[in-house]
């Protein structure tokens, strides 16, 4: 199995998370799946279920659910942020990724779509008072 990200960069993709989080009350999560051998949405949709991402207060969490080897990327954002940016947003962001990913510089874009998410979390959803982190920032994988 190739590797497309280094344990260094995972790591900094957890970093990116908390500073994207930091001033809002969103949650982000990546899950790698290296297991699924469909390309649809079903499968990220069980995994941001299984995560509890549709279990926060304001139902604001973003999930970029990525395969690699399937060259395969869901973003599933919970209603809360979807009503607030729309499909339009997703698509955008789905093709600067995917756009990354050919060139194959997986880490510089899922950072930088991070990122702009917690740009968009924090338009919409910005710290008021306390903010716990509701959802881990790990990444996982399958």
């Amino acid at each position: 199995m190739k590797s497309f990200l280094t344990h260094q960069q995972i790591a900094s993709l957890v970093k990116a998370i908390q500073s994207a989080e930091e001033h809002s009350t969103g949650e982000i999560r990546v899950h790698i799946d290296s297991n699924t051998e469909t390309r649809d949405a079903e499968t990220a949709f069980e995994v941001f279920k299984r995560l509890c991402m549709n279990n926060t207060a304001d139902r604001n969490a973003v999930l970029f659910h990525v395969n690699f080897e399937r060259k395969y990327l869901t973003i599933i954002g919970d209603i809360g942020i979807h009503e607030k940016v729309r499909q339009s947003y997703w698509d955008q962001l789905h093709d600067y990724i995917t756009g990354e990913f050919a060139k194959g510089n997986y880490y510089k874009a899922l950072e930088s779509a991070i990122l702009k998410t917690g740009l968009e979390l924090k338009k919409h959803f910005p710290v008021t008072g306390e903010n716990p982190n509701q959802l881990s920032n790990e990444i996982t994988f399958s």
